[in-house]
């Protein structure tokens, strides 16, 4: 196995790490960004196993004048 084994704290923190990202993504920087395509494979690890988002391919401006329902499924299911 060549992969990387993590322990439970070191996991939480990239889970953590990630849901700050998205929060900030979604209501910390000026413009609401939805990512539309959030999964295992688009969270990037440095280093120290700091999480980074990858892939905005898929992401969209939000606009707060629309209801959430009105937006499209989209992404990997």
């Amino acid at each position: 196995n060549k992969g990387l084994n993590l322990n439970w704290p070191a996991r939480f923190r990239i889970c953590l790490g990630t849901a700050r990202a998205l929060a900030y993504l979604h209501e910390g920087s000026g413009v609401k960004i939805v990512h539309r395509d959030v999964k295992a494979s688009n969270i990037l690890l440095d280093a120290e196993l700091n999480p980074k988002i990858s892939d905005f391919g898929m992401a969209k401006l939000y606009d707060d004048t629309k209801s959430h329902l009105s937006t499209r499924v989209a992404g990997t299911v």
